[in-house]
């Protein structure tokens, strides 16, 4: 156990008379709130908010057709595959200078982005982002669960930020298209600078910092095996998205990853000071809820996915009015988030995942209806709407889940844990779906089928999560 030196809960909630705890936020709480919502929607915004702008960053820059994707594929390696270390990291060193130092590089980052005058600038600032948003996520998210305690305060503010992160990645997308339209990609990334600095003006008058009082040594052995197997796993899956699922070096590098991982795991049994302490993956909470989150990530990122080769490719929408169709998915998210912490206060985080996740696969295999006439954008409309409410319970929930029984100097791994199942979630999406469309012959009908694979995904994973998980 590491003790730590946090400061007096001054202004934390007390009792109300009933002997129920009080569910009313402090006005400190709220500043802390305001800020890491902030700063987690800005990095929510920053995984979509570049692909509609890829052609023209392309003849902007001279990047090969080939190359393009390696501009998203760079932020993806480095978020997901250090996110667990940072998430460590952020225990050891404090919280709140981690989540400084990474709003710093994401800021200078994005400026640099913004000047680039080659593809080798753009793609050194598309990394630092990525190692950027590593650090910020897990360690702004267990700067939020140190900041409210378990219960109705804590689902409420996970719940709000579950729906800003959402609905960030719909904001990028329309986002991207608009600043591309009317001033130029560039935007894309300089957006970032302004936001960052006020983040960094005010976050250090608001968070208060929670370090080890004794220090301990970072598990490197374990830092190398899980830092190298996400990223060989990253890799390996973007290249199978690319290349199809039989190409030798996906298959190589995701060979590669699983025994990395596997060493992993035999490293952390014997280390003194395990990056991840095995005792935390033998809770039932951790493991299944972060498999639900997985499942929820996997199949509402894909889903996009899909629907976007639905309205451009079927319907033949514009860029623009396809990210414009995504708000009303954006919507649905954003409710879900907010009402994620009435009905787990309510039913529990469990049923929450349950319903949400059944709620999901209801308005996914409707979408099986699509037509190729734009009669049926109707359908998109609502299914997405729907779907959006019904995922977001369900991250919520997995949050939640994922988080509660830690104790506070395990809390920057458990939510790296977390942050990891939704990088690894939204990367690993996409290839599956795409190695499924291209199975049949016609577009629409290859939509179809992986509409109907996507729904049996999140159906297996609500079921699973009603069976193993106990009701608390």
């Amino acid at each position: 156990m590491v003790a730590l030196d946090l400061p007096a809960p001054t202004d934390a909630p007390a009792d109300t008379p009933t002997g129920r705890p009080d569910t009313r936020m402090t006005g400190r709480m709220r500043l802390v709130l305001v800020v890491l919502l902030v700063a987690q929607f800005m990095l929510a915004v920053d995984f979509s908010i570049l692909n509609v702008a890829l052609p023209v960053i392309g003849q902007g820059l001279g990047f090969s057709l080939g190359g393009l994707q390696w501009i998203a594929t760079a932020f993806a390696l480095a978020a997901a595959g250090f996110t667990l270390l940072f998430g460590r990291v952020a225990d050891l060193v404090g919280r709140r200078r981690l989540f400084l130092g990474g709003m710093a590089l994401l800021g200078v980052s994005s400026l640099v982005g913004g000047l680039a005058t080659g593809p080798e600038m753009l793609m050194a600032a598309r990394v630092a982002q990525g190692l950027a948003t590593a650090a910020v996520t897990p360690a702004g998210l267990s700067l939020l669960t140190a900041s409210f305690p378990e219960g109705p305060l804590r689902a409420r503010a996970l719940g709000l930020n579950g729906a800003l992160m959402s609905a960030g990645f719909t904001t990028g997308a329309i986002l991207g298209g608009v600043l591309t339209d009317l001033l130029s990609w560039r935007w894309a990334f300089l957006v970032n600078v302004p936001v960052a600095l006020a983040v960094l003006l005010v976050a250090p008058a608001v968070l208060t910092e929670s370090r080890p009082a004794v220090r301990p040594r970072l598990d490197v052995p374990g830092a190398i095996t899980v830092t190298g197997g996400l990223l060989a796993l990253v890799y390996g899956l973007t290249v199978s998205g690319e290349h199809g699922w039989t190409d030798p070096v996906a298959l190589v590098a995701l060979a590669a990853g699983a025994a990395l991982l596997a060493v992993f795991v035999l490293v952390e049994r014997r280390a003194a000071a395990p990056l991840v302490p095995l005792h935390i993956l033998r809770r039932r909470t951790v493991v299944w809820g972060n498999l639900a989150g997985l499942v929820a990530f996997v199949t509402e990122t894909s889903l996009v996915f899909l629907m976007t080769l639905y309205l451009q490719d079927v319907l033949d929408f514009s860029p623009l009015a396809a990210g414009l169709s995504f708000g009303v998915l954006g919507a649905g998210t954003v409710l879900g988030g907010v009402f994620a912490s009435r009905f787990i206060g309510r039913f529990g985080p469990r049923t929450a995942l349950v319903s949400g996740g059944l709620l999901q696969a209801l308005a996914t295999v409707s979408l099986y209806g699509l037509g190729e006439g734009p009669g049926s954008l109707w359908l998109l409309l609502t299914a997405t709407f729907a779907g959006g409410v019904g995922n977001m319970l369900a991250i919520v929930g997995f949050m939640v889940t994922a988080t509660s029984g830690i104790p506070d100097h395990e809390q920057g791994t458990a939510t790296g844990l977390a942050t990891m199942t939704q990088q690894i979630g939204i990367t690993m999406g996409t290839p599956i779906m795409s190695a499924v469309v291209v199975t049949a012959p016609v577009l629409l009908d290859g939509i179809g089928l992986a509409v109907l694979v996507n729904a049996s995904i999140v159906a297996a994973g609500a079921v699973l999560a009603g069976l193993f998980l106990r009701r608390t």
